[in-house]
C-alpha cells in the first residue's frame, strides 16, 4: 500500500542526484581573468603560442595564474585574485600592444565560472547572473536617426548613377543635399527620361522637375513611409549588429534590447573594463569596393607624400602600398550572404559574396567598363581600411556571386564571413547614459537575498518540524530537493538570475510547502476519523493531490501570463516562479511520500504515526 516499486525509487534517486550535479557549480563562484582576442576580424590568432609566449613574462613578474583556457578566436587566462588580474592585464597589453593607436589584441578584464573540471566535463555550469548580482555595465544608446536617413540617400544616389548609365540617360552629375537628391539634365526630355526611369524602378521616391535657366533639375526625395521604415531598419540593424559584436567580450547573457524609436539598452553583467566595453560596443566592419589608381607615378607621388585628388593611400595585407579611388562602387550594404569557402582554381581559402540585384547590376556594369583595371576590395573596421584584395579585371562578372581571397587562412575566412554577415552599422549611436554596478555591490545583493532565502527557510523548517514532527521533517527535506532541482534547472537552462529571481525563488518556498501541509492535514484528519496509519497515510497523498493540482496550475497560468507579457525583471520573476512550481510538485508527492513509504512502508502495525 506505502511502498513504491524499485524502480520508482531508483527514478527519483538518481532526478535528485543530477539535481546534485547540475547545482553544484553554482557553489564556487566566479575566477577573475584575462581575455584577450584579435582587434581585426579575421587576423591570425593562435592562442597556444600566445600562450607560450605570455607564461614566461607572467612567471618573471610574479603573477602566478591558475590555467589557460583555449578557444579558437580567445584565450583566457585565470588568477586567483582581482589584484593580480589587473596587473597581468598591465603587463599583457603593453607586451602584445606595444603602440597603443594600433593594438593588435583586445585585452578585456572578465570573470570566469569557478566550477571544477570535472563538473565541465559533465556539462554542468552555473546560473548567469544578472547586472544587479554580478555587477558589469549599463548603457543607453542613442541612435542618430538623421545619419541613417543620410546614409540611405548616398546609397540611393550611387544606384541612380548606375541606372542612368545602364539605361543610357545622359546627365550632368547627381549629388545628395540635405535630404534632397539633385539630378541635373541639359534638356527637359532628358529630365523626363529620367523621371519615369526613377518612378518604375525607385517607388519609394517622390521626384520633381524643377527649371534652372536652360538646364533642368530633378529633385528627389524619400516619401514619409520609405522615411520610417529606414529609421526602424536602423535600431533593428544595429541591434543585430551589437548581439553579432558583443560577443567578444566573452559576456554571457548580454541584455540589448529596444527603448523606444531611438535608443537601445546594453547591459553586460560581469564586465569589469568599462573603455573595452565601449571601444566593442562601437566595432563594427563593412565592405567597400572601390577601383584602383594604377596611373604611372602616382603611387610613389602618394609614398612621397603628394597624393592625387580623389584618392587615398592604403596598404595590403602583405604591407604592399595601393592607391585606390575615393569613389565607393558598392557596399556592403548590397550584401544578401557572405559564406567561407575555397577558390575554385587555387584551392585557398576565400570568402563568397552575394549581393542583391541592385548590387549584382552595379558591379556587372562596373567591371564591364573597367576590363584591364585592378578593383580593391576593402574591409573597414574601426575607421581603418584594409585591402584584402585587389584582383585585375579579366571579364565582366554578372549574376551577383563575387569571391575575396588572398594572403588568409581558413579560419580568417570563417571570421570575415561572420563580420559581414553580421554587417555594419546602419547608423551611428552615441551613449546617452552609462552606469557601472560594481561587483561589491552585486555580491552585497546576492548575500542579502541568500540570507533572505535562508531565513525563510529555517523558519519554515522549525514551525514545519515542531507542528508536525517526523512527517514534518520530511516536509522539510522536500522542501530542500524542491530548491536544489529549481537552481539545478535555472543552470540547464542557463537562465539569468537577478534580484526578482531571488525574491520569485523565496515566494516558492513559502508556495511549495502548501501542498505539504494539505497532505499532512489530510492524514491528520484521516487518523482522527479513526481510520489505520497506513490507510491514513495512501488517503491522505490520494486525496490531497487533486487540490495540489488545481492550485499549482491556477497559479502557472498567472505565471505563464507574466512570461508571455512581461518583459526584463517581470520576465525573470516569472521564469523561476513556473519552474519553482515543477519542482514543488515533484518534491512535495514524490520525494517526500518516498521517505515516508520508507519509514512505514515496512511495518504492517503501526502503533503511532509522528504527524503532531
Amino acid at each position: 500500500m506505502n511502498r513504491y516499486p524499485l524502480w520508482k525509487n531508483l527514478l527519483i534517486a538518481f532526478v535528485l542526484l543530477l539535481g546534485a550535479i547540475y547545482a553544484a557549480p553554482n557553489l564556487f563562484g566566479e575566477i577573475p581573468a584575462v581575455q584577450i582576442t584579435p582587434a581585426r576580424a579575421g587576423a591570425p590568432f593562435d592562442p597556444y603560442a600566445l600562450a607560450a609566449r605570455l607564461e614566461p613574462k607572467l612567471s618573471e613578474a610574479g603573477l602566478a595564474h591558475q590555467g589557460f583556457l583555449y578557444d579558437p578566436g580567445a584565450l583566457r587566462i585565470r588568477f586567483a585574485d582581482t589584484e593580480t588580474q589587473i596587473q597581468a592585464k598591465d603587463l599583457i597589453e603593453s607586451e602584445l600592444n606595444p603602440d597603443p593607436a594600433k593594438p593588435e589584441v583586445i585585452v578585456a578584464l572578465n570573470l570566469l565560472p569557478g566550477t571544477p573540471e570535472w563538473l565541465a566535463r559533465l556539462g554542468a555550469k552555473p546560473m548567469y547572473l544578472g547586472l544587479d548580482l554580478r555587477g558589469g555595465v549599463h548603457f543607453l544608446l542613442e541612435v542618430d536617426m538623421e545619419g541613417a536617413v543620410t546614409k540611405r540617400l548616398d546609397a540611393i544616389a550611387a544606384d541612380l548613377r548606375s541606372l542612368m548609365r545602364s539605361e543610357r540617360v545622359r546627365h550632368q552629375g547627381i549629388s545628395r543635399s540635405g535630404k534632397l537628391i539633385e539630378a541635373r539634365f541639359a534638356d527637359e526630355p532628358s529630365a523626363e527620361a529620367a523621371r519615369r526611369l526613377i518612378t518604375r524602378n525607385m517607388p519609394d521616391l517622390v521626384v520633381d522637375i524643377l527649371p534652372q535657366g536652360e538646364a533642368v533639375r530633378l529633385v528627389a526625395r524619400l516619401t514619409p513611409a520609405a522615411e520610417q521604415t529606414i529609421r526602424e531598419y536602423a535600431l533593428k540593424q544595429n541591434i543585430t549588429t551589437l548581439h553579432n559584436r558583443i560577443n567578444e567580450l566573452g559576456v554571457a547573457e548580454p541584455v540589448i534590447q529596444q527603448q523606444g524609436a531611438e535608443r537601445i539598452v546594453v547591459q553586460l553583467p560581469g564586465v569589469q573594463d568599462v573603455a573595452k566595453a565601449k571601444d566593442i560596443l562601437g566595432r563594427t566592419a563593412t565592405l567597400e569596393v572601390r577601383l584602383v589608381d594604377d596611373t604611372p607615378g602616382a603611387l610613389e607621388e602618394a609614398l612621397a607624400g603628394r597624393i592625387p585628388p580623389g584618392t587615398e593611400l592604403l596598404y595590403e595585407r602583405n604591407g604592399r602600398p595601393i592607391l585606390v579611388k575615393k569613389d565607393v562602387v558598392l557596399t556592403g550594404e548590397r550584401l544578401t550572404d557572405a559564406q567561407p569557402g575555397f577558390d575554385g582554381q587555387t584551392g585557398e581559402p576565400a570568402v563568397h559574396l552575394t549581393l542583391d540585384s541592385a548590387g549584382s547590376r552595379i558591379f556587372r556594369d562596373v567591371t564591364r567598363e573597367n576590363v584591364g583595371k585592378r578593383m580593391a576590395i576593402l574591409l573597414i573596421e574601426r575607421g581603418q581600411a584594409e585591402v584584402v584584395t585587389a584582383p585585375v579585371i579579366r571579364t565582366e562578372i554578372s549574376g551577383g556571386r563575387v569571391q575575396i581571397s588572398g594572403a588568409m587562412t581558413v579560419e580568417e575566412a570563417r571570421d570575415i564571413a561572420l563580420l559581414l554577415r553580421a554587417g555594419s552599422l546602419a547608423a551611428p549611436m552615441r551613449i546617452v547614459e552609462e552606469r557601472t554596478v560594481g561587483p561589491s555591490l552585486g555580491k552585497e545583493n546576492i548575500e542579502r537575498g541568500v540570507t533572505a532565502t535562508l531565513w525563510g527557510f529555517v523558519i519554515i523548517a522549525v514551525f514545519i518540524i515542531s507542528y508536525y514532527q517526523l512527517i514534518g521533517f520530511y516536509s522539510v527535506v522536500a522542501l530542500a530537493a524542491n530548491l536544489m532541482l529549481l537552481v539545478a534547472l535555472l543552470s540547464l537552462l542557463q537562465a539569468t538570475l537577478t534580484l526578482p529571481g531571488i525574491a520569485a525563488m523565496a515566494l516558492t518556498l513559502g508556495m511549495a510547502i502548501d501542498a505539504n501541509v494539505l497532505i499532512n492535514e489530510r492524514i491528520r484528519e484521516e487518523l482522527r476519523a479513526g481510520v489505520s496509519p497506513q490507510m491514513a497515510i495512501a488517503t491522505g497523498y490520494e486525496r490531497a493531490f487533486a487540490t495540489i493540482l488545481d492550485s499549482n496550475v491556477t497559479t502557472l497560468i498567472a505565471g505563464l501570463a507574466l512570461l508571455v507579457f512581461g518583459s526584463g525583471p517581470v520576465r525573470g520573476f516569472a521564469v523561476v516562479h513556473c519552474l519553482g512550481i515543477l519542482s514543488s510538485m515533484f518534491s512535495a508527492i514524490l520525494v517526500s511520500r518516498m521517505l515516508v513509504n520508507f519509514t512505514y512502508g515496512g511495518k504492517k502495525r503501526i502503533a503511532h504515526l509522528s504527524i503532531g
